[in-house]
């Protein structure tokens, strides 16, 4: 047991070690990006709104869902463009499926890319049809002048945001993820239950995605890792869960988030069932 321990805790140390790395990069970009995106958008079209939250959304973490948000908030974009921009965000997980399978992950990746786009598409075509009503409460988000300096950017993105809000969270998440998993495969014979259970695991992920936090998900992306499940299950519930991205759409409008949850699920199940009928 011990042993088994201290194994897991090697590897959350690696996969932490590499998750504050793309972090701090991500950050960067984000704070170069500023207010680029913004001009981007007032000047396109809707397709062009659907690419680029979507593309927006890809990017791992949770400053691509945020970002989004704000943006809908400000009546820059679509209903049917943030619905598929959640179904891109793979929240802080994505960060830990690039350290332990990448090449997957960015197949991952590129597949909830595409799917948001669609998905973005679809949704504001339905939201016409059936007339729905959305961003009613919603009221205009802040945006504060960003100060400069190295020090200023260390402590309070690095420092203050990254590793007080997000990394040890992760880490934590990782390392219990991992545990279950290898306890799981040592004792519980897990193996023939996911297996067996494929299809009940599918729709679990799903369910669980609903959740508005990044850390139930790893669960998953530990037993994707270990081979114990297909790339249906990963899928599905990297689809329907966002990570942080909806708790600041949830101070904006409690309705409009239940309604991109409902999108996101109904569209993650029938996405993710068509994959699994195809044997992945």
């Amino acid at each position: 047991m011990q042993t088994m321990v201290l194994n897991v805790l090697g590897e959350t140390v690696q996969v932490t070690l590499l998750v504050l790395a793309m972090m701090v990069v991500v950050d960067l970009l984000n704070v170069w990006t500023r207010g680029r995106i913004a001009q981007l958008l007032k000047e396109g079209r809707q397709w062009r709104q659907y690419i680029v939250t979507s593309l927006i959304g890809s990017v791992p973490g949770c400053v691509g869902g945020f970002t989004n948000v704000s943006l809908y908030t400000h009546g820059m974009i679509s209903f049917g463009a943030l619905v598929g921009s959640m179904a891109a965000a793979s929240g802080d997980e994505a960060f830990v499926m690039l350290s332990l399978f990448p090449k997957t992950a960015l197949i991952l990746f590129a597949a909830l890319f595409l799917s948001g786009v669609v998905v973005a598409w679809v949704t504001d075509l339905t939201v016409k049809a059936a007339k729905l009503r959305t961003c009613q409460d919603c009221h205009e988000s802040v945006v504060h002048a960003s100060e400069g300096g190295f020090v200023h950017y260390v402590r309070k993105h690095i420092w203050g945001h990254i590793i007080r809000r997000h990394l040890w969270k992760t880490s934590l998440w990782t390392f219990s993820a991992l545990l279950v998993v290898e306890f799981g495969m040592q004792h519980w014979h897990v193996e023939a239950f996911t297996s067996e259970y494929t299809l009940v695991l599918l729709f679990a992920g799903a369910v669980i995605g609903l959740i508005p936090e990044s850390g139930p998900h790893l669960l998953f992306v530990s037993m994707y890792a270990n081979g114990l499940i297909p790339f249906s299950v990963l899928f599905t519930s990297s689809f329907v869960q966002d990570g942080h991205s909806m708790l600041p759409m949830l101070s904006y409008s409690v309705k409009d988030s239940l309604l991109i949850k409902l999108f996101n699920i109904v569209f993650g199940l029938a996405i993710g069932l068509v994959i699994y009928a195809f044997g992945h």
